[in-house]
């Protein structure tokens, strides 16, 4: 295991402003906005290979956006290989918070670019960061909702024992979240955007942080969430088999597939 992998389980072990509307017209002469899972222990495409953690590929806007990077790179890459996705493209690391799960498989990444700007959360241990610097990353430290380039956005912050950050990203259909683990509580997040953007939430999209939780409780999120005016969802991860069911029966034709290798378009 590699220093900075180690560096990371260890921290997470112990660790158990608003952001300016671009204005970008989304409709003239852009790539097409999409997502696409590269790493979960949710599988979909049948290929590919599954391990706990999550991570999802961005593009489509002015930079090429990783988020998250799941609990092992060499998983991340093979995904990424099978997948087309050439990690020198990646320009752009967004990680929502210290959990192995999602950051250990940053460092067999950086092995293959380290020519990157990482976007991390400003609680992240010092030694931490300064372990990631040293590998030659730029790295930015995150605590309030900030515009990373036109049309990506951090929430900022949020959360008490669990600091965690998650990604808004303005689309032609409206706002795309995607969230880690949700720790703050997915709803709460949600709010959040909400709040700050006064935007249609389009699609939510990750880890909702309800594995274990009852029924009643899921339901009890799926209303908020539909009351917030969620159009779709694409929960895995720590969602749970059982919340994920729930959210299906719940969203039909606008529930979305969120497991390994699934590909989200987020155009017209």
């Amino acid at each position: 295991m590699d220093f900075l992998e180690t560096s990371i389980i260890m921290s997470a072990s112990v660790l158990i402003g608003t952001p300016a509307y671009s204005g970008v017209n989304a409709h003239e002469g852009d790539p097409p906005y999409r997502l696409t899972i590269v790493f979960n222990n949710i599988h979909y495409v049948s290929n590919l290979r599954t391990g706990w953690g999550f991570a999802c590929f961005v593009e489509g806007f002015r930079h090429t956006l990783l988020f998250d990077t799941g609990s092992d790179g060499d998983i991340l890459l093979s995904n990424m290989k099978g997948l087309g996705i050439d990690p020198g493209a990646i320009s752009t690391i967004f990680l929502s918070h210290i959990h192995a799960d999602h950051c250990a498989g940053l460092e067999r990444f950086l092995y293959q670019n380290h020519e990157v700007t990482i976007y991390l959360p400003e609680s992240f241990p010092a030694s931490l960061i300064q372990g990631i610097q040293d590998l030659g990353v730029r790295v930015k430290t995150v605590n309030k909702p900030v515009q990373l380039f036109p049309m990506v956005h951090s929430t900022g912050e949020m959360g008490e024992w669990i600091r965690e950050q998650s990604l808004v990203l303005e689309t032609p259909k409206g706002l795309v979240i995607i969230t880690g683990c949700a720790h703050p509580g997915i709803v709460n997040i949600v709010q959040k955007v909400k709040t700050i953007f006064k935007k249609d939430i389009y699609m939510v999209v990750g880890g909702f942080h309800l594995a274990g939780t009852s029924a009643e409780r899921v339901q009890e999120v799926i209303q908020k969430l539909k009351g917030l005016g969620v159009e779709k969802v694409a929960p895995s991860h720590c969602t749970g088999g059982q919340a994920i069911r729930l959210f299906k029966e719940s969203w039909g034709a606008n529930f979305v597939e969120g497991g390994c290798g699934a590909v989200i378009p987020l155009s017209h």
